[in-house]
């Protein structure tokens, strides 16, 4: 790593820390320039905006789940549970709900698009490994595997990011599920029990 990069991500951590302590809003670059001791010059050289460092906040945030989900990916647990733990580690703690809210504002579409798309892209190879050993198990049964994944993770982004969705959908999206990858009966069962 690079002295700018490492700088780079040192003003991230502080945005990051400031965001959760203070919130988004309260927390101006003057704040930011201030807990990292450098000039606002230097700010702009690595930020255009504080919208930016906003957005890179939240792709720190999804490295830091999908290290989560490879932990996930190489414990010994069953496919099944691998897979809805690899799931539920690329959500946001609860701690990090305000910089989400932001990111999710309407104002904010196109960076949540391009992020939505990031984490998208970050989950599928993990995924598709716990898929691939479900395969060798007999518990999937698909190919094509990354294109399932992503319908997959697009529809559920779209279901669940909303946080208002019913109970039919739920279990019209967990059926769904069973029928991309292929899984043998029962395994909704299962996906239900994990969930719920």
């Amino acid at each position: 790593m690079t002295k700018g990069e490492k700088r780079k991500k040192e003003l991230l951590e502080i945005a990051f820390g400031s965001f959760l302590t203070k919130g988004y809003e309260q927390t101006s670059v003057d704040d930011i320039i201030a807990a990292a001791g450098i000039a606002k010059g230097t700010f702009y050289y690595y930020f255009e905006s504080k919208e930016q460092m906003l957005e890179e906040v939240t792709e720190l945030m999804i490295e830091r789940e999908a290290a989560v989900a490879e932990e996930i990916a190489a414990s010994d647990l069953p496919a099944p549970e691998k897979f809805i733990g690899i799931i539920s580690s690329f959500r946001p703690q609860k701690e990090e709900a305000e910089i989400s809210d932001v990111v999710n504002r309407p104002e904010n579409f196109r960076m949540h698009e391009k992020l939505k798309k990031k984490l998208i892209e970050r989950m599928v190879p993990i995924l598709g490994r716990i898929v691939e050993d479900g395969i060798r198990d007999g518990i999937f049964d698909c190919d094509h595997i990354p294109e399932r994944l992503k319908i997959l993770l697009y529809v559920g982004s779209n279901l669940f990011d909303a946080g208002s969705y019913t109970q039919n959908e739920f279990d019209v999206f967990v059926d769904l599920t069973e029928k991309i990858l292929g899984a043998k009966q029962g395994l909704v069962d299962m996906i239900r029990k994990l969930i719920g």
